[in-house]
């Protein structure tokens, strides 16, 4: 009923295939962004599901022409929006290997080698993170779930304590909103604290806030901290915040899904000083570790809180006791049906070598270094901000108001948008409306960011009638 014959499926197998392969060559002759809106779409894709089956290999081509094309091409050359990725081929071929393999990465039972191997990548994070022997975790679908078991392990390790309180700044990611939510935090507890101007939180801020809550009647639960904004790339202080943090008994939780990796890079890992001394960190492997969506990690300096947790008994899994003292993954997060994550993070890495991965982040940092310059050197760019690979500016021609200078970038932003090759996006810096370039494939090059910052410097020109002029590259 369901089955094909083994000939037609190599068939199709081999046209997906010869179909991704040629999608990767011709990236670069592609603008970045593609989408339509939803009333066409809806024109193509709102129908009855088909009561007779259609060959196959006419739905596979019409997935690409009608769906698959209508994306923004986050591995593309010259997408900077957002925070973007690129997967290595191993790690699509792994995804592909697990859906065959149908794998339920739950327990032992299920899944004995998957979730070893799980067990082997979490405890390769665990040591580049510098975390000690007992600290544990699990993949996840990406950082906002991350954060959320990262929360209730803090719930659980204080003892569900009433009036608990969480801190954070208000470059934060709203995933930490969200899990502080989730876990039972009320919304007026929530300290949603003031950055610096260059995006980081205040440690004195934080030891305030949380002499004044305990003084309150209130029970600090938690600070989360940034290794890597999501808006600018910013990172806290992280040592001062892990001092507090341990003076005051209260969870130290730090942020890596974008800027985490880094740590791979001695740059980065100088960037990220401290980030060893977190009780959880979230990071998300398909960001800045190159790899296929979904990909995530919450990793915890007692993985024991995890169990305690999540552990959960129930009689259709009563057999799982055979795997007891084995990986059980199921017994550390809310997923029971879960797919097998890690096996594209160990391909890509048994198959590259670490050094690989050093070098292509080390490549982001180095082409958003540049970038900077750039700016610093045009006569029509103005830098807001750098840190880690994320370079966040505007066009300024130094004689416009606030308001007129916001206009002019957001029109700049829908020109690149709808008619250039690359795709970024914008931001908010010190309350200034600016332009944003997230570099991290490591498949661009510096022509590829150049050019796109002298698509900018064009239409600045065309909009102010200014002369661009910068340094030699």
């Amino acid at each position: 009923m369901l089955q094909m014959a083994p000939d037609e499926m190599r068939e199709l197998a081999h046209h997906v295939t010869d179909i991704l392969v040629e999608r990767v060559e011709g990236l670069g002759s592609r603008r970045a962004w593609e989408g339509d809106f939803k009333d066409a779409l809806a024109n193509l894709l709102d129908e009855d599901p088909p009561e007779t089956g259609q060959p196959a290999r006419d739905v596979i081509d019409r997935a690409v022409q009608d769906v698959l094309t209508n994306t923004l091409r986050l591995d593309h050359p010259r997408s900077f929006g957002f925070v973007p990725t690129c997967p290595t081929w191993p790690g699509v071929l792994a995804d592909f290997m697990v859906s065959g393999f149908n794998v339920n990465a739950a327990t032992w039972v299920t899944a004995s080698g998957p979730c070893q191997l799980e067990e082997t990548v979490v405890g390769w994070f665990r040591t580049w993170f510098g975390l000690p022997e007992s600290a544990g975790g699990l993949l996840t679908s990406g950082g906002s779930a991350a954060a959320l078991h990262a929360f209730v392990a803090a719930r659980e390790a204080a003892g569900n304590p009433d009036r608990a309180v969480a801190y954070m700044s208000d470059q934060s990611h709203s995933a930490q909103i969200r899990a502080a939510r989730i876990v039972g935090i009320a919304p007026d507890r929530i300290r949603v604290l003031p950055s610096d101007a260059s995006g980081r939180i205040d440690p004195g801020e934080v030891a305030a806030a949380i002499a004044a809550d305990r003084s309150a009647g209130c029970t600090p639960l938690v600070v989360c901290a940034n290794a890597g904004t999501a808006a600018a790339g910013a990172v806290d202080p992280l040592p001062e915040l892990a001092d507090i943090c341990a003076a005051e008994g209260v969870w130290f939780h730090i942020d890596g899904a974008y800027g985490g990796f880094a740590v791979l890079a001695s740059r980065g890992a100088a960037a990220l000083e401290g980030i060893e001394r977190a009780d959880s960190i979230n990071v998300d492997p398909h960001k800045w570790l190159f790899q296929p969506y979904e990909a995530g990690c919450i990793l915890v300096r007692d993985g024991s809180t995890l169990e305690s947790a999540f552990a959960m008994h129930h009689d259709v899994l009563q057999d799982s006791v055979w795997g007891a003292r084995h990986a059980n993954p199921v017994d550390r997060g809310l997923q029971l049906s879960r797919s097998f994550r890690a096996l594209k993070i160990w391909m890509s890495i048994q198959a590259f070598g670490l050094a690989a991965f050093r070098a292509a982040i080390d490549n982001g940092l180095d082409l958003a270094e540049r970038a900077a310059e750039h700016v610093r050197d045009s006569s029509t760019l103005e830098l807001v901000s750098a840190s880690l690979s994320i370079v966040c500016f505007r066009i300024n021609p130094g004689d416009l108001s606030e308001d007129a200078l916001t206009n002019l970038n957001r029109e700049a932003l829908a020109r690149i948008f709808w008619g250039e090759r690359a795709f970024l996006t914008s931001t908010m810096v010190n309350g200034q409306f600016v332009l944003r370039l997230c570099i991290i494939n490591h498949n661009s090059t510096w022509d590829d960011v150049r050019e796109t910052l002298e698509v900018v410097e064009r239409y600045a020109e065309e909009a102010t009638g200014a002369s661009s002029t910068t340094g030699t590259d």
